[in-house]
């Protein structure tokens, strides 16, 4: 019996173990929900002011700028919308210099349907873009159809699932780390916010949000009848108040045809484009995600052709519960069409810590490096620009 007893007691202590070690090896990639809903929208702002030191007149710099990104993915469907405006506001130092105002504003709307749903194969796509900038002539507008491979899936439900365990481990309410499957349940409600705010709209989401949440922690037997009322409000404090980067993991590839409908230099529309473009997305490890997007545009008109090739790269880096790391590199070269013009490539590398007061307001700190190359001489952008700026940003619910 004592033999018996030991045996049993080691097995217990083996498959404690072995429980542990695969509890440990729980990563983003293990979610690979289709279904998901996310939205980044930020206001950022900054301004810069020098005086002094030889300066005939104060010199100003600022800037406002609106970045909104929505995606909604179902089995069979991919719908991402993105809109960024910009505007800035500077005035030089020598003497006399007068204020100078740009703006430019852009907006996508992109639909993938798949042929087979929940697949991450083929899909065909259609794709409508419009832009307005100062001293244009008109509105840019083009539409675009086309098929493509591949998908990327938002893992961000995850991110906040491993989060909160971790608090809650932390703060003594779970004794130990649920099981992949209690991860992978918790992830699911998480993804289902928007759902419960429009279901309890007139009501408190958050509390039945937590609640189904709470649920899929006592199913996993790692909690006795329910949360304490600190282990509720650590929920909600990770849950609503602290912010969390987007995630992303998968790649995709997309190939078709487009037609311009109207250009900026007030040019007659009709222009067909071949256009190509590729996503890379990966979580480096549960803090750092990696992400690269290219696109490429040939645009065909009556003997004149040329084309586009940009590619933004981007890497993040969570240092902290309230401090984000975010670097990106752009490029973008523009060939000159076969009647002349100019070729451009430009550059641009900036490093900025965001620093989270809460969910919705940051504090940013930015440094830049930007260089354009246009082989015309004596135009203001010769040299490589460093700029370093201080602003705010603000998230949009």
């Amino acid at each position: 019996m004592i033999v018996r007893t030991k045996i049993a007691a080691a097995l217990s202590v083996a498959l404690l173990s072995i429980a542990g070690t695969a509890t440990a090896e729980v990563t983003l990639y293990d979610y690979t929900e289709a279904n998901s809903n996310y939205q980044d929208a930020y206001v950022n702002g900054s301004f810069s002011a020098t005086d002094g030191n030889g300066h005939d007149q104060t010199a100003y710099n600022a800037s406002l700028a609106l970045d909104f990104d929505r995606v909604i993915s179902s089995a069979n469907r991919n719908l991402g919308m993105a809109f960024n405006a910009g505007g800035t506001l500077n005035r030089g130092s020598a003497a006399g210099a007068s204020s100078e105002s740009n703006y430019i504003a852009a907006g996508s709307v992109t639909a993938d349907n798949y042929f087979r749903p929940n697949s991450k194969g083929l899909f065909w796509y259609g794709s409508g873009e419009a832009g307005i900038k100062k001293g244009a002539d008109k509105p840019f507008t083009k539409v675009g159809v086309g098929l493509g491979f591949g998908r990327a899936v938002n893992v961000t439900p995850m991110a906040k699932a491993m989060r909160l365990i971790e608090a809650l481990r932390e703060q003594g309410a779970l004794s130990a780390n649920p099981s992949k499957a209690t991860y992978l349940k918790i992830a699911q409600v998480i993804a289902r916010e928007d759902e419960y705010k429009s279901k309890y709209r007139l009501g408190n989401y958050e509390q039945q949000w937590i609640t189904d949440i709470e649920k899929a922690l006592v199913a996993s037997g790692q909690v006795r009848g329910s949360l304490s009322a600190a282990g509720v409000i650590e929920a909600r404090d990770v849950l609503i108040n602290e912010r969390i980067s987007t995630r992303k993991h998968g790649w995709l590839v997309r190939a078709g045809l487009g037609l311009i409908l109207t250009n900026y230099d007030g040019t007659d529309g009709g222009d067909p484009t071949l256009d190509i473009g590729a996503e890379y997305h990966r979580p480096l490890s549960n803090d750092t995600q990696f992400s690269n997007v290219a696109k490429f545009s040939s645009i065909y008109g009556d003997d004149d052709t040329g084309y586009r090739l940009y590619n933004t790269m981007s890497l993040t880096h969570e240092l902290s519960d309230k401090i984000d790391w975010e670097n990106s590199w752009l490029m973008d070269y523009s060939k000159a069409g076969d009647a002349g013009g100019q070729d451009t490539t430009s550059n641009t590398l900036s490093s900025t810590f965001r620093y989270y007061l809460n969910n919705q307001l940051d504090l940013t700190a930015t440094g830049k490096i930007s260089d354009t190359e246009d082989d015309i001489a004596n135009n203001g952008n010769d040299d490589t620009d460093l700029s370093f700026n201080v602003g705010a940003s603000y998230r949009l619910r």
